[in-house]
């Protein structure tokens, strides 16, 4: 279990993000968490570079979606003018009394990892899978950092690692 900062790092070793694109797939489901999720991707994305017109962002119903979404958006990447250079998936799943949370889980889980296996973008993982509220809070701006920080950190550097290749 985190017990510090998660989101700190040192933006000298991310490769220069300035002329890279980022779509962004978010949940509404959860939004006070989601919410705030996208804001610290925004915020580190244009921190290293990202010009705000190559933030693009979108929304879905809830995590489950995510995959979907993800999936779409680098379909599209592969005939549009504009492709990202990395899809970020931001949602959070909060455990309840029933078996739902992990079957939104797992669904997501490994709907994103069949897309990275096949995909050319590469898609992030930026899912809370919490169990309580104060746990999503803590990871979504609070104590233990910006879970979307995190995932814009991840989406930099593994455009740059496409790149190299």
């Amino acid at each position: 279990m985190a017990t510090k900062n998660l989101s700190e790092y040192n933006p000298e070793l991310l490769p220069d993000a300035s002329d890279m694109v980022f779509d962004i797939v978010v949940s509404e489901w959860n939004h006070e968490v989601t919410g705030a999720l996208l804001e610290g991707a925004v915020s580190c994305l244009k921190e290293n570079g990202v010009a705000e017109e190559n933030i693009r962002t979108y929304w879905v119903p809830g995590s489950f979606e995510l995959v979907y979404g993800a999936a779409r958006l680098n379909k599209a990447n592969q005939t549009c003018e504009h492709p990202s250079n990395a899809i970020i998936a931001l949602g959070c799943v909060v455990r309840g009394g029933t078996p739902h949370f992990e079957y939104v889980c797992q669904g997501t889980t490994q709907g994103i990892a069949a897309i990275n296996e096949k995909a050319e973008t590469p898609v992030i993982f930026g899912l809370l899978t919490t169990d309580d509220m104060q746990q999503s809070l803590d990871r979504a701006g609070g104590v233990l950092g910006n879970k979307g920080v995190e995932a814009a950190r991840t989406a930099i550097q593994m455009a740059g690692f496409a790149q190299s290749i």
